[in-house]
């Protein structure tokens, strides 16, 4: 019923001012008027490239760390190595928390540029570290790749709103709007880790499979390329109808929201906190754990072997796109999670047998990553950007974001402690493999119990947001970007 009525009202706005209803942004009477395009598959897809390169980015540290340990063994201590992983992680944080400020008060697209500018700068400065001693390099690298997280972060909050908002357009869109924004989201970033693997392969292999200075510059400078070459399409892209419809840029109700919203804002963070806590560590660690079946293995080998389980997170992002649009999003979210937990404590409770059997043990590895894809993955963002209103998505998708970051600081700074304080490094594993279960069963509570059912319309939300304001005395004739164009 509140369909019709929205597309009436829309069908209404587009006869008065000659705008086809399926035009995603609302006209530009300026003299620098911009053309816009019809809402598509693909302008929601496009912001899934952005993405795909921050998961690249992100995840080709770990890979280049196994270079790095054997190129300056005595230099790259423990502790430089957490910080080397962390750094990235501690930018984006920063990143989420203030472009998602950003693009609620000035529009997506100054977002777009902000960010593109940060992950450039940062790429080309750690692509490029140098110092007078090995440590004076790892130190400017590791400020380099938190200069390129808070583009990377910021890129979490631009992205997904942009693509939810996008994907909500039209009836045809929102039928598929789950799938859409899954794509775009979560099977970006774990095709970006996926990606860096690759990459790091077919250049150890170009460098005769022995470690070299070219193999983690050639790859951290690789990075550069993706979002440069898609930054000027979308560019192009203006800000979504419901933001100009919406948008509150002066006189921001944050007591009224956060009385309102309180409560998904909290499932929201402490589930994306939980699951960056396990899936962050168990990515980085990937080479790590596998090495333990190997005595003394080369580089090709360590890195192949992670790629593969980090490969299984792929098709469990499809297969979660399509659950969250036919059970639903929050039962997506706990079954995922659920059967990591019982993959977990099977792993952990086997891990001695399997030591005799690696190819099961490859394969239950895939398994526990694709399924922590299937729930917690796909929906973090997803569920993240659909229980706030427009107005304020900016803020609530960036501060969850930020929080579900800090999650994996934390966890790989704390099961890579765990992992190393056994001399038995099977000891290790089992206990990282158990802890993960348990970290897995506490987030499938706070989804069941703490999350809320997605709105059938973003508009229908956006309706009670105003509503609700109204009734408290806030005025919200201000709201919205029409007639400031």
């Amino acid at each position: 019923m509140s369909d019709s009525k929205d597309y009436q009202l829309d069908a209404l706005d587009s006869e008065n001012k000659k705008v086809p209803t399926e035009v995603t942004e609302l006209p530009d009477e300026s003299d620098n008027a911009r053309s816009t395009s019809p809402a598509s598959a693909w302008t929601v897809l496009v912001q899934g490239v952005a993405l795909f390169s921050d998961g690249y980015n992100v995840q080709i540290m770990g890979y280049m760390q196994t270079v790095m340990a054997k190129l300056y063994p005595n230099e790259l201590t423990s502790s430089l190595k957490t910080r080397l992983s962390n750094s990235i992680l501690v930018g984006e944080v920063i990143g989420m928390l203030l472009f998602g400020l950003c693009i609620d008060r000035f529009g997506r697209r100054v977002g777009i540029i902000a960010t593109t500018v940060f992950l450039v700068l940062g790429i080309v400065l750690s692509t490029a570290a140098t110092g007078n001693t090995v440590t004076g390099m790892f130190w400017m690298m590791i400020v380099s790749r938190g200069l390129a997280g808070i583009g990377a972060g910021g890129e979490y909050a631009v992205c997904t709103a942009q693509a939810l908002e996008t994907a909500d357009s039209n009836h045809q869109l929102r039928a598929r709007r789950g799938l859409l924004v899954t794509i775009s989201t979560n099977l970006a970033i774990v095709s970006g880790f996926v990606g860096s693997s690759i990459v790091a392969i077919i250049v150890i292999a170009a460098y005769g499979n022995k470690a070299s200075v070219g193999i983690w510059r050639v790859c951290f400078g690789i990075g550069i390329f993706l979002p440069l070459t898609i930054f000027f399409f979308r560019m192009r892209l203006l800000d979504s109808t419901q933001y100009r419809k919406h948008a509150i840029q002066t006189n921001i109700p944050y007591m009224l929201a956060l009385r309102k919203y309180w409560r998904p804002l909290l499932g929201c963070s402490l589930a994306w906190f939980l699951y960056d806590f396990v899936v962050y560590p168990f990515n980085l660690l990937a080479p790590t754990l596998v090495s333990g079946f190997t005595k003394n293995p080369t580089l090709l080998q360590s890195v192949g072997w992670s790629a593969l389980i980090n490969a299984f997170a792929i098709p469990g992002a499809i297969v979660g796109g399509f659950l969250t649009d036919y059970i639903g999003r929050r039962q997506t979210y706990a079954l995922g999670w659920g059967i990591v937990v019982v993959l977990g404590f099977v792993i952990g409770g086997a891990r001695f047998p399997l030591g005799n059997v690696f190819p099961l043990f490859v394969v239950l590895y895939g398994f526990f990553q694709s399924f922590l894809s299937v729930g917690p993955g796909d929906c973090n963002f997803l569920v993240a950007s659909e229980s706030f209103p427009t107005p304020l998505r900016g803020h609530f998708l960036g501060f969850a974001a930020a929080v579900g970051k800090a999650g994996s600081a934390i966890g790989t700074t704390v099961l890579t402690i765990a992992l190393n304080s056994f001399e038995n490094p099977t000891n290790g594993q089992q206990v990282l493999f158990l802890v993960g279960s348990g970290i897995s069963l506490l987030g499938t509570l706070v989804v069941i119990f703490m999350i809320p059912n997605h709105p059938p319309t973003l508009e229908e939300g956006d309706a009670k947001f105003r509503e609700y304001l109204e009734e408290n005395g806030y005025d919200t004739s201000a709201m919205g970007l029409t007639g400031k164009y």
